[in-house]
């Protein structure tokens, strides 16, 4: 894995399908300098990979065509930091609920994400949500066609839950984990890289650089 140039780490992003772009940005803004990764070579020159928001079934297949997905689960098993934004999220867990029988998962957290669990695209919504590890109050999300966690293994940190805004406080969608940490291993449900707030990617390129 790479290391940086100066104090700015090189992260990756996958730039298979999704919002790479938007995540290019955020990182530059962050500290971070930013480097597309299409191909299993790349990945000796990151020292850390954002697996960005998309379509999680399409990524999933372009990762085998690609020829990025073993080379992937092992640099992420390896030490690798990551971090997922909705479809990224789905791809990180090891196992995917209403998803494709043949979607693949990279498993770089223990957990079980439902995929779509808020709805459709016209049941994207916005929420305020406090955010463990971030300072600076609660951040604000936005949940496309989003995933949640339905469970949560002994070593994942719940960074983040969120009520949906349409169920009571005991309702069946009430409370969902929608941000998680394992290790260097960092997901969300929504889209930070669609907001003007860095914090989330703040967060993650200061893993990059402890690891």
């Amino acid at each position: 894995m790479a290391t940086a140039t100066g104090a700015r780490p090189a992260v990756g992003v996958l730039a298979l399908q999704g919002a790479v772009r938007e995540h290019v940005a955020m990182l530059e803004s962050a500290g971070a300098r930013a480097v597309p990764v299409r191909r299993p070579a790349e990945l000796s020159g990151i020292a850390g990979l954002v697996l960005p928001g998309g379509e999680s079934t399409t990524m999933s297949r372009l990762l085998e065509t690609f020829e990025l997905l073993e080379p992937l689960r092992e640099a992420i098993a390896g030490g690798l930091p990551a971090f997922g934004s909705c479809a990224g999220m789905i791809l990180l867990a090891r196992q995917v609920l209403d998803g494709r029988p043949d979607q693949q998962q990279l498993g770089g957290l223990d957990v079980v994400v439902r995929r779509n669990a808020f709805g459709r695209q016209v049941d994207s919504f916005e929420a305020d949500l406090p955010f463990a590890g971030v300072p600076g109050g609660p951040l604000h999300a936005v949940f496309i066609r989003a995933p949640w966690v339905e469970k949560a293994g002994d070593g994942v940190e719940v960074l983040a839950t969120v009520p949906d805004p349409e169920d009571p406080p005991d309702g069946p969608r009430a409370d969902r984990i929608v941000a998680v940490r394992q290790g260097a291993v960092v997901a969300t449900a929504f889209h930070p890289e669609i907001t003007r707030d860095e914090r989330v990617h703040r967060l993650f390129v200061e893993l990059v650089r402890k690891a």
